[in-house]
């Protein structure tokens, strides 16, 4: 349990990257900031692959299209609908609502996963699962309230950036419990072959993707400078990064926890993400959160805590109780 929190941890902080780099370049697309990020990880991952072409050759053409699969949804449409978010709405806002995360990923999981898990008992999962909703609702309404104080504050904009963070939500709901689906019936494989599977099936997509955001680009008259934008050495630097820490390391930490936990207390355990995430945007403003966002990632953390204690009971066990 405790070995899966930690890699859990490791995840959530590599992860956190990924919101920083809309702020670093916000003159850049949102698509293009995605497929640059997953070209970059795609690149990393071929020498990865080489190293580990004898267990990847042990996949078959099915784990081949899961990996496509996820990597689609779980890599490329969530980072284009997160990207664009944080430049709509900007970090802290993007990333709370992201943070809802762990609830509706343990709700999920909860669920749909009991009889292979087993069911962490309702009654015990309230009280962690309603402080880290207390958490959210915390940050959130601090946000709000800064929102509210500016005197130009574009508020259509704003809830565009909500309904985008809200579709990375549904995206990285579907991608954990599939992912943890492909690596709980395969045991005997490597997360970090698995890893190194995604970033591989990422290349494809986000080679064409970047193809596709630059004929867009010229076939409606962007004058954006192409194919590296106007700060080429940032952005190259900065997707190189990403593509590194957040995604292939990031991945290959979280396929870990995967395998060591139920998915129902590993999905609250991405609350890890917005921890770090929150901390990266704070740091970047150059100030630190006030009381209520403080209070917030009190309650986010000590809901953590109490997750991580709730043990998974057996539906025969639960059956038996009731008879």
């Amino acid at each position: 349990m405790w070995t899966g929190t930690f890699y859990a941890l490791c995840a959530g902080l590599m992860w956190g990257l990924a919101f920083v780099g809309p702020l670093l370049v916000p003159e850049y697309p949102a698509a293009l900031q995605s497929v640059g990020r997953y070209l970059a990880f795609g690149l990393i991952a071929l020498p990865l692959a080489w190293l580990d072409r004898h267990a990847l050759r042990q996949l078959s053409r099915v784990d081949w299209t899961e990996a496509l699969k996820l990597t689609a949804v779980g890599n490329l449409l969530y980072y284009v609908c997160l990207a664009s978010a944080i430049q709509h709405a900007g970090a802290p806002l993007s990333t709370m609502i992201i943070g809802t995360l762990p609830v509706v990923i343990a709700i999920a999981a909860n669920l749909r996963n009991a009889r292979r898990d087993g069911r962490l008992p309702w009654a015990r999962l309230a009280p962690a699962l309603l402080l880290i909703a207390a958490g959210i609702t915390c940050v959130n309404q601090s946000e709000l309230a800064a929102l509210r104080a500016q005197t130009h504050a574009d508020l259509s904009r704003y809830g565009m950036g909500a309904l985008l963070a809200l579709g990375s939500v549904v995206c990285w709901t579907w991608y954990p419990l599939r992912n943890a689906d492909w690596l709980r019936h395969h045991l005997g494989r490597s997360p970090r072959t698995w890893a190194t599977a995604q970033g591989v099936a990422t290349l494809p997509l986000a080679l064409i993707g970047y193809v596709l955001v630059w004929l867009y680009l010229h076939a409606t008259g962007n004058e954006f400078p192409m194919p590296f934008g106007p700060r080429p050495m940032v952005f190259i630097a900065l997707m190189a990064a990403i593509g590194l820490f957040a995604s292939w390391l990031g991945t290959t930490c979280w396929n870990e926890a995967s395998q060591r936990l139920p998915t129902a207390i590993a999905g609250q355990l991405i609350v890890f993400e917005t921890l770090a995430a929150l901390s990266y945007a704070f740091a970047l403003r150059g100030k630190f959160p006030n009381t209520q966002t403080m209070l917030g990632v009190a309650l986010l953390v000590a809901g953590v805590i109490w997750a991580a204690r709730v043990k998974p009971v057996s539906l025969e066990c639960v059956e038996a109780e009731r008879l």
